[in-house]
């Protein structure tokens, strides 16, 4: 009943109606999945029985998804997956197939009895699939009865993370599947907590932080995702070195690198003591700062000094690391979808002019 390239197939269920067997399929071992630790019996066929210890290949594998190394394949199959010795009493947990949404997941099920339903949201995490409709009411629905969840649990409730909640419509759950729909703690560490209080999470459960370390751990994301056009950008100027065109020296270039560090790193851990409201104006603030500092230091205009040369550093470096702090909306629980377009429409015309102008003043100043 679980799904996966490169598996290994055993026995499909028996003595399902005929619908419930056109929507089942064989359990299939996904290759390389040593997270698997055997098989459990229901009324629906043999379900996946995972380990709730993480190894070394699972912190590794995380932490070069952070740096975007084979990211969009970080997944696991979707489909049923049972913790220790579930029964069809045992509760049933829904998370992503994004694996380290997985891998969190079932490290807090340790020495729990549970049911895991991993949805198809194609290697999205439940925040961002919730926002893509992937981690949605139809994905949900499908995969209840493509589990045939129905046949191995007794009661009628699933518990979603609550992130997921934007992309969820509880009553057409229900009215589909005949699940009711409860939100678990906004984090996995709570769950066992969540449980002992009969499923009811309180105040601080459902608060969503987003501190210092939090945001620190997502700034390898925005630098990953700027790496091609920074070589790019890098291949550019070596082969217009090797033509006599520009010369390019550390102090010519260490003011762009600082740029990128400022919106990509600095701005999206000072994130909420930086004045101001939208992401692309704390970046450029903070842009900005560090522009002042390059001008006061000298180091970037060894041969840049007149005032057109001058003028491009304060138009280009700041506009770099707004644009690169406004992507770090993605990332962010600060953000709704309504308000990211409302700064995008604004902030990238901006951006936009402030680049052509900074390269409008280098060409002269070059010139």
């Amino acid at each position: 009943m679980i799904t996966g390239e490169g598996a290994s197939k055993s026995c499909c269920g028996r003595g399902l109606s005929a619908v419930e067997e056109q929507m089942s399929s064989c359990i299939q071992t996904p290759a390389g999945a040593h997270w698997s630790k055997g098989t459990i019996d229901t009324p629906s066929g043999k379900v996946l029985k995972i380990s709730t210890e993480l190894e070394f290949r699972d912190i590794s594998g995380s932490w070069k998804a952070r740096w975007g190394i084979n990211r969009m394949r970080y997944t696991v199959p979707p489909g049923l997956y049972g913790v220790d010795n579930p029964d069809n009493t045992s509760p049933v947990f829904v998370t992503a197939n994004y694996k380290m949404s997985f891998d969190r997941l079932r490290k807090e099920l340790a020495g729990l009895n549970a049911w895991i339903m991993v949805l198809d949201t194609k290697g999205i995490n439940v925040w961002c699939a919730a926002g893509k409709g992937t981690f949605g009411t139809a994905e949900l629905v499908r995969r209840i009865a493509a589990v045939v969840l129905s046949r191995i649990v007794s009661h009628r409730t699933i518990i979603l993370p609550q992130l997921g909640a934007p992309g969820v419509s509880a009553h057409e759950v229900r009215r589909q599947s005949g699940f009711n729909v409860v939100y678990g703690p906004v984090r996995a560490s709570d769950i066992k907590a969540f449980l002992k209080a009969g499923m009811k999470a309180t105040r601080e459960m459902r608060t969503v932080k987003f501190g210092f370390v939090d945001r620190l751990v997502l700034t390898p994301v925005e630098l990953a995702g700027i790496w091609k056009p920074v070589a790019i950008i890098a291949a550019a100027l070596v082969i217009a070195a090797m033509t006599g065109l520009v010369t390019v020296t550390f102090s010519g270039l260490y003011p762009f690198a600082g740029a990128i560090l400022m919106g990509a790193v600095v701005a999206p851990v000072l994130l909420p003591w930086i004045p101001g409201r939208a992401f692309s104006w704390k970046g450029w603030l903070m842009g900005f700062l560090w522009t002042l500092a390059v001008l006061r230091l000298h180091g970037g205009l060894a041969q840049t000094g007149t005032i057109w040369n001058m003028s491009a550093l304060l138009f280009l470096l700041p506009a770099i690391s707004a644009f690169l702090t406004m992507n770090f909306t993605g990332a962010s629980t600060y953000t709704s979808l309504s308000g990211v377009k409302k700064e995008m429409r604004f902030a990238v015309p901006v951006i936009i002019v402030l680049a052509v102008a900074g390269i409008g003043s280098w060409l002269i100043g070059r010139f």
